[in-house]
């Protein structure tokens, strides 16, 4: 059975599907056995199965995974994490906790990513997660467990919160989830 699905990227993300001299595009086929056809004006990526791809053992749904994860914003580095079978990317749309002012949705950008970063990659560190902030949505690459915890401090924040109750509820999370684990190590 031949797949085929359009992803549409946005037009300033386009060259980071196809890479440097294509080797992201040539990497995507290869890994996932997949074709990769990209329209560079509309900014439209077809990922299709060919006879070859399916005696290879293709996995499409991922590759369009990883492309859609580009096209949010993360790096293909970045999105090699979405390989493993039990990472998936989330998708918030803040808008839905800002409405429509194009001030309010600037401010929760801002405070999610933080001065040069810091909120982000502090965020990244407690929940494991990935974290990319483009548009109006925030994005996640990380396990359930990790996406729904990124999930809950990004409304959180949008809410208002102060970023140190944030950080606390993250760690708090991040200490029970080691001592879990550990627990299932003594049975």
């Amino acid at each position: 059975m031949k797949f085929s699905q359009v992803v549409r990227v946005p037009k300033e993300r386009v060259a980071v599907v196809i890479g440097r001299n294509g080797e992201t595009k040539k990497k995507l086929e290869s890994d996932f056995g997949v074709k990769v056809s990209v329209d560079s004006d509309s900014g439209d990526v077809l990922i299709y199965t060919t006879d070859e791809g399916n005696e290879m053992g293709s996995d499409p749904f991922k590759a369009v995974e990883m492309v859609e994860a580009i096209g949010r914003g993360f790096s293909p580095a970045r999105c090699e994490r979405l390989k493993k079978p039990e990472v998936y990317m989330n998708v918030i749309d803040i808008r839905e906790y800002v409405g429509k002012s194009r001030n309010s949705l600037e401010r929760v950008r801002g405070r999610i990513i933080g001065i040069n970063g810091k909120a982000r990659r502090i965020m990244e560190e407690l929940t494991g997660a990935y974290i990319s902030v483009y548009g109006h949505t925030v994005s996640s690459i990380g396990t359930k467990e990790q996406n729904d915890l990124l999930s809950d401090a990004v409304k959180e924040l949008a809410s208002g919160s102060e970023h140190k109750v944030v950080y606390s509820e993250l760690q708090k999370a991040r200490s029970q989830a080691k001592l879990d684990r550990l627990k299932l190590w003594e049975d």
